[in-house]
């Protein structure tokens, strides 16, 4: 796999984070992986693939306030860059190329 491209669970990452926009953070990207995709995954699951994305620059992220209910903690929030939207965008496109024709043999996929 090249350093450019996604994995499974970062391509889910990623959709994850655009469906949370400004509420993108770990616990949250956890939530809506588990309830779209069900699909079990541990915050440290969610924090390694992060920590990958934002390595490959595909992911920044920032800090947010504290807040009381988080024990003064603060939450770290996480956006889509630009190289990640082009690496979602292509992971996608493979996908449906590889997938074009096929709806008999595995059912349809839209």
């Amino acid at each position: 796999m090249s350093r450019d491209s996604l994995g499974d669970f970062e391509r889910l990452v990623l959709l994850a984070i655009l469906r949370l926009q400004n509420e993108a953070y770990g616990l949250r990207i956890r939530e809506e992986i588990e309830d779209r995709a069900q699909r079990t995954a541990s915050l440290g699951m969610v924090y390694t693939a992060l920590e990958r994305l934002e390595n490959k620059k595909f992911v920044s992220s920032w800090t947010g306030g504290a807040t009381a209910e988080r024990g003064g903690r603060s939450k770290r929030f996480f956006k889509v860059e630009a190289a990640g939207m082009a690496a979602l965008r292509q992971s996608l496109s493979i996908t449906n190329q590889m997938s074009a024709g096929l709806e008999k043999l595995i059912g349809v996929l839209r």
